[in-house]
């Protein structure tokens, strides 16, 4: 108990109860707050799946609007509103390829190795990361969230590397860009 701050647990004990704090920085209650959010946000995946159902649905009948409008156009403010969801939901960094439906509603590009395929050799017993010691794995998370999800084995999909041109881009705009273009391809090949 040595090592123990006033007010603080002991560093063995709070790492049992899977209490996370950024190492070289003091433990403020805004950090504290995204985390145990992000937490929450796994232990409620499977909501959280069937929400992200309904939301790309939705997203994706606004396509004629967004075709109207210009996704040049729309990307700034559908990328600031994403940030800001996805930030406080998820810790979201913003890379523009999200893996959130298929790991478990735990962000990968959150590991400090920004690992996308699962965990590194390092994950300690304890199933905290070799790098942040007093944080759960990443991926630990993952493979938790992603067993209470409907689709839960889209975990096993192998993820594309990270492509830094999309860094800060809206990937809900690319995800329907990309449905409405599979949707029309299909109706012309129906049709044909």
């Amino acid at each position: 108990m040595a090592d123990a701050k006033p007010g603080n647990a002991a560093p063995a004990k709070k790492a049992a109860t899977g209490a996370y704090t950024p190492s070289g920085v003091s433990p403020n209650r805004r950090s504290r707050r995204s985390y145990t959010i992000r937490l929450w946000a796994v232990r409620h995946s499977r909501f959280l799946e069937w929400f992200y159902h309904r939301f790309a649905d939705v997203f994706l009948l606004l396509h004629p609007l967004w075709k109207a409008i210009g996704y040049n156009r729309v990307e700034t403010p559908i990328t600031f509103i994403e940030r800001n969801v996805k930030g406080l939901l998820f810790d979201c960094r913003m890379c523009g390829q999200c893996a959130l439906s298929s790991t478990g509603m735990s962000c990968p590009m959150n590991c400090p190795k920004q690992l996308r395929n699962g965990p590194c050799g390092g994950v300690r017993a304890n199933g905290n990361c070799e790098v942040e010691p007093d944080m759960p794995c990443v991926w630990v998370k993952a493979w938790e969230g992603s067993r209470n999800m409907v689709k839960g084995d889209a975990i096993l999909n192998v993820q594309k590397p990270v492509n830094q041109s999309l860094r800060e881009t809206s990937s809900w705009l690319r995800v329907t860009a990309q449905a409405a273009e599979a949707r029309e391809t299909a109706a012309a090949t129906k049709d044909a």
